[in-house]
């Protein structure tokens, strides 16, 4: 088993308060020491968290591969072959999002992901993609030749929410599980 770090939280800090600090880059030597085997951030479209600088710092500096989390649109491919991450994860993305709220449609988006996919590996790239825990997708996920996947698991965690706490008992319960 391997322990993967994602460092976007300090991303989200920093832009929170408007200010240099913390940076990321802090946060290599600190995950190395506590015994880390990967570093991952997630470079978003609209930059709201993580910088360009600080994906180009993080994967030159590291001494751990970085696993580099973005969405499938050509403009952020271009960025992760001319970066060349150890490993790029695939993710679906939208603006209005917090957080991700669901795996890659891998069935309904082939064209699309076969693309970026056949780019990253030409650049020697290892592929992930974040999909739904579900059995068709994990198919879908082996037929497109990725190295690996990983699994959306909100739902599960949704449900130990509502199972073990007072939230179903309140106006404030998840609508969809």
């Amino acid at each position: 088993m391997y322990l993967g770090v994602n460092i976007d939280h300090i991303a989200v800090l920093r832009e929170a308060r408007k200010v240099a600090d913390p940076d990321p880059l802090d946060a290599l030597s600190i995950c190395k020491r506590a015994g880390a085997d990967q570093i991952t951030i997630h470079l978003r479209e609209d930059r709201r968290h993580m910088q360009d600088m600080d994906a180009k710092n993080i994967i030159a500096l590291s001494t751990l591969p970085v696993n580099l989390e973005c969405a499938t649109e050509p403009s952020m491919i271009d960025i992760a072959c001319e970066l060349r991450p150890h490993r790029v994860t695939l993710v679906p993305e939208k603006r209005e999002e917090v957080t991700t709220e669901g795996g890659l449609a891998v069935t309904g988006e082939q064209p699309k992901l076969k693309e970026a996919i056949k780019r990253l590996h030409a650049q020697e790239i290892e592929v992930s993609l974040f999909i739904d825990p579900t059995l068709e997708a994990v198919k879908a996920s082996l037929d497109l030749g990725v190295e690996w996947i990983e699994f959306h698991t909100g739902k599960y965690a949704n449900v130990y929410a509502m199972l073990y706490t007072n939230l179903s008992k309140t106006h404030h319960t998840i609508p969809e599980l």
